[in-house]
This record gives structure tokens, sequence and C-alpha cells, in this order.
């Protein structure tokens, strides 16, 4: 099975009330502990790279080990491209081989958003890739990401009628209240589901996206900290919340800081607990095991996707 677009997935997911599992992946073994889970329920996937990515690890290499997990697992996956920050990136993405790109024009206004939009939209279209944009500001940071609160503006429902209309967009990041990074709440989690419904409403059938729904797993946080870390306050988006918003429209969920979260809070603990070992394949072996389990359980119990790849 090739790569493939999310058109299909997102319409079985609008119709099942359930989310597909949109993961940012970095290296051998974060890909592998996401498609191993998935592989075990049975669970269309999205693997998606983000602008730290590839400058970390290349994209061609990336790309290539996507490539190895879709003949290795016969599942259907997505290969995205998050938050492209402008026309040149998203081509150079569409033309590598990727099925999906993210163009990120959510900095600018309104009539500037849609400019670049319908810009990527048009190219990504002529070459069958989908397209994702953003209306509305998420806070937070994550890699080339960064919006403090009060830069932060949810989506007009209005605008976002509009906005579609006139890019063609095939998927919309709306802002309700999610957040990027490890500190998404200072005090009580809250999202904004009176909104939320209201684009729902005003789109139906389209398919909504949250950015920055990774719940900070508590277990994480609190073994990362036993073990030598410092994350005084971290908490994410609660599970609940991200099962609502599935039923409501929402049909990609992007997870992205559980997965660091788990990667490191397992590396932490074998370092602890075996000081004598320098071998990378004892402790990223555990640290794939610990993604593995984690991803299982969002497809399982948050997201709602299990058995939906076929």
């Amino acid at each position: 099975m090739p790569l493939v677009t999310s058109k299909e997935m997102f319409e079985k997911a609008y119709k099942g009330g359930y989310a597909i599992g949109a993961f940012n992946v970095n290296n051998m073994e974060i890909i592998q502990g996401i498609v191993e889970a998935a592989k075990e329920e049975k669970s269309a996937l999205i693997l998606q790279v983000s602008a730290g990515a590839r400058k970390y690890a290349n994209p061609t290499y990336l790309k290539k080990l996507v490539e190895a997990a879709v003949e290795d697992s016969n599942l259907p996956i997505v290969l995205h491209l998050d938050h492209g920050e402008n026309f040149d990136i998203c081509k150079a993405c569409i033309d590598s081989g990727f099925t999906s790109v993210m163009i990120d024009g959510s900095k600018y206004p309104f009539e500037e958003n849609i400019r670049i939009t319908k810009e990527v939209v048009e190219y990504a279209h002529s070459k069958g890739v989908v397209v994702e944009a953003e209306l509305g500001k998420l806070a937070g940071v994550e890699d080339a990401v960064r919006v403090s609160e009060k830069e932060a503006t949810y989506t007009d429902p209005d605008q976002a009628v509009e906005f579609v209309e006139r890019t063609g967009v095939d998927s919309l990041a709306v802002a309700i209240g999610t957040s990027h990074g490890a500190y998404k709440f200072k005090g009580t989690p809250s999202l904004d589901f009176e909104r939320l419904e209201t684009i729902t409403k005003k789109l139906q059938g389209f398919p909504l996206v949250l950015h920055g729904a990774s719940t900070v797993m508590p277990e994480f946080v609190a073994k990362c900290n036993e073990f030598g870390g410092n994350l005084p306050g971290a908490q994410g988006v609660p599970e609940d919340m991200l099962r609502r918003s599935a039923t409501m429209g929402v049909c990609k969920i992007n997870i992205d800081t559980d997965l660091r979260l788990a990667m490191t809070a397992t590396i932490r603990e074998y370092f602890v607990k075996h000081p004598e070992e320098f071998d990378p394949r004892k402790y990223l072996g555990p640290a794939r095991d610990a993604i593995k389990e984690m991803v299982k359980h969002k497809i399982k119990n948050v997201l709602g996707c299990s058995n939906s790849a076929y």
C-alpha cells in the first residue's frame, strides 16, 4: 500500500465520531513505536514532520523511514507537513512525495492568510495532495511556532466559513483553547466547546483539526521529575475533552509533547537505574516501547480510531 491522503480517513472519521491521530516524528524509534501501536489497534495513521524535525533529521531520512513503516505495516498512512511556513516549503514537500501539507498563515491578517493558503491549495491539488490551514492563533511554543498568550486569538466561526469557501482548503485547524508545548493551562483546563459547536454547524461535514492537543500525561511528567527532570506545573488537555472534540467534527488531533515526554521519562529512568550502560539500543528500546503503549492508549481510549484502517 502506498502513502495515502487524509480525504477518505476524514470522511470516515467524521461519520464515525472519532479522530485520526497525527503524531509528530523525529527519528526511527518514535516512528516504530507509533506504527507498532497502530498495527495492533488496526488504526489509520498520520505521521507528521515539523520544521524542527526537518532540520534535525533531514526530510529525506524521515520520508524513507515513513515509507518503511508503510511497507512493514500495510496500514493507510499519511505523510504530512506540520506548520509549513510558506509556499516554497509546502511545494518542496509536495514535490518530494508528502501526501498532505499544512500551510500556516495564521500569523498573517485574514486576507493574506487566504491568499497564501489558496496558492498552496492550487498547487497541491494539481499534484493530488491535500492541504490543511489554520485560522486563529494558538498560544505556546512548538519548534518555529511561538505565540504568547496575549497574541493568541480564537477562531471566528463566520470567518472560518468564508476562509474555507475562498481557499478550497481540505481541513482547518481551529483555535478553541488548546496550545503548543507542555504548559497549556495555568489553572483549570477548559476548551470553548460552544465555539467548536458553532463552527461545526456552519461547516457541516468539513473536517476540523486540533493542534496543541497533547494531554501532557501526569505519569510521564512525574517520572521525568523523579529521575532528575524539572517540569513543575506542566499540564495539557484532559483526555475526556479530546474525546468530546472528536464527536464534534474534529477529525485530526495532533500529538507531539506526549511522545517527547514518554521517550524522555523512560530514558531518564533507565540512566538512573543503569548508570553503567552506554549502548543506545538499551535505552532507546524501552523508550520505543513506552511510546507504543502510550499511542495504543490514545488510539483506543481517546481518539476512538481503533479498527479505522480497513
